[in-house]
């Protein structure tokens, strides 16, 4: 696992105020979990779910009834434990800690990979996607969500404005994700309003997406001071811009 991977699985199994700041994260799942419910699947279908996070998705999927051989994954034992702890035991569900990107998991093949919020942290996601696909069985479906290079647009904006370079990870394009089902793709624009700058960077924390880019070198405490000064001069708000991606294989 590289260092910039461990230090992700370390904030978000630090993660302190994950269910109450995570606001986006919980609508976009809910979301999610509607597309994946409008699906052709089997009356018991077998379903992988990638970075399961405390339970979003999985509960959300759950509510509205979808049954079924469950893996439930994440590279956070903490939040696999979160998870577990939020849902409940059953005979149905497998509790995993997997590497989503490099690692394979048990019960191949699935006829739904399912992921909400989580591939955006991979070195490769668009790679990773498409190895996601080969899991699927015949007939299977891969509908996962990811943020794309328009999120933390306003965040970025501040730095520019000071002539500084941003921390923010360099998301990838859709059109690296329209490469693999350009028919299986959305993008939707969701705005966070916040009180203030520090207020931002707090949740940003509380939830463990606080990770910079690689070779980032943090700002001087006075030129984050200037930064914050130009986030809330322009409203303190920030953009999720939002890629849902839907692969499926024949039959």
């Amino acid at each position: 696992m590289t260092d910039r991977r461990e230090r992700i699985v370390r904030a978000f199994a630090q993660a302190p105020d994950y269910e109450r700041q995570a606001r986006v994260q919980r609508l976009v799942a809910q979301k999610l979990a509607a597309r994946i419910a409008a699906l052709d699947l089997p009356e018991c279908p077998r379903v992988l779910e990638i970075g399961c996070g405390t339970g979003f998705l999985t509960q959300a999927l759950l509510d509205r009834g979808m049954g079924g051989r469950w893996t439930i994954t994440d590279i956070a034992p903490e939040m696999v434990e979160r998870c577990r702890s939020r849902i409940g035991e059953s005979s149905m569900r497998h509790f995993e800690v997997l590497d989503g990107e490099h690692g394979t998991p048990p019960g191949l093949p699935f006829d739904l990979v399912c992921s909400s919020l989580a591939i955006q942290w991979f070195d490769d996601a668009a790679a990773a996607l498409s190895r996601m696909a080969n899991w699927l069985a015949p007939g299977g479906h891969c509908m996962v969500t990811t943020l794309g290079p328009g999120s933390f647009a306003e965040w970025r904006a501040a730095h520019e404005a000071e002539g500084l370079a941003p921390g923010t990870p360099d998301f990838a394009p859709p059109e690296a994700f329209a490469a693999l089902d350009p028919a299986g793709l959305h993008i939707e624009d969701h705005v966070e309003r916040n009180a203030d700058a520090r207020a931002f960077l707090r949740s940003l924390k509380a939830i463990g997406a606080g990770t910079a880019a690689p070779r980032h070198r943090p700002l001087s405490p006075a030129a984050l001071r200037r930064v914050m000064a130009r986030f809330e001069e322009a409203g303190s708000a920030v953009t999720y811009e939002v890629v849902t991606c839907h692969l499926h294989r024949a039959r």
